[in-house]
């Protein structure tokens, strides 16, 4: 069944401190309301039933507070997410669905079969280190943020066409047949992405179709941005 909606308090940033060896403390991930990293984990902590703390980290405000001095010590890509679990502090989105999928067995993220996992894997690592990256926030100051719009166009189409071609030999409800799995937890905030750079999803169907299932998952849906203490209204 569907895992259930978890609960999470919102703290600000605090300065670095020890994480004590207790794995009854109750995780904490540091996130902003938009990011498409923080997102995936999100949905994973929910899928895996895990109650934590969210300490928002804005990447705009006051030039950025993961470039905070407090923040760079726990994460030196001044990226997020962050994640505080178990006596670890982890980064980097795939890695911690990784720990997540290693640590709590309920609610499996990847199949059981290592072909399945592979394509599963496939699919994720595609979204997650071939689109996403080329079209964040730090490459578009980079390029140059007033032409913002046609270079994410660019970006996500260049890797949807791939990942609708990829989609059509595996997916079935979802992404990889029909258990939701880490490729499910990318692709949702990539389609996010998409309609925000105003991309054409008819040129996606089957993209479009398995996103469209997914968002009527409760998990899905309370790690939506639009449900994050730290959103912010248009």
């Amino acid at each position: 069944g569907e895992a259930r909606q978890v609960p999470h308090r919102v703290h600000p940033i605090q300065p670095i401190g020890i994480i004590m060896a207790d794995t009854t403390v109750k995780p904490v991930l540091y996130t902003y309301w938009r990011s498409s990293c923080s997102w995936r984990v999100r949905i994973a902590l929910n899928m895996k039933g895990i109650e934590f703390d969210s300490i928002p980290v804005h990447l705009v405000k006051d030039g950025g507070e993961q470039l905070q001095s407090s923040y760079l010590e726990k994460n030196a890509m001044a990226e997020v997410p962050t994640l505080e679990i178990d006596s670890l502090r982890l980064t980097q989105s795939l890695a911690i669905m990784e720990y997540l999928e290693e640590t709590h067995k309920e609610n499996p993220l990847l199949p059981a079969d290592p072909a399945g996992r592979a394509r599963v894997r496939q699919i994720a690592h595609l979204i997650g280190t071939g689109i996403q990256p080329v079209q964040n926030l730090r490459v578009l100051r980079k390029h140059g943020i007033e032409h913002k719009l046609e270079w994410g166009q660019w970006a996500i189409n260049h890797g949807f066409k791939a990942l609708e071609v990829l989609l059509a030999s595996t997916a079935g409800k979802y992404c990889y047949g029909d258990d939701v799995t880490m490729a499910d937890l990318c692709l949702v905030p990539q389609v996010y992405n998409a309609n925000r750079f105003q991309v054409d999803m008819s040129q996606y169907p089957t993209i479009a179709r398995v996103h469209a299932a997914l968002e009527e998952l409760p998990a899905f849906q309370a790690a939506h941005p639009d449900q994050q203490p730290d959103a912010q209204k248009p």
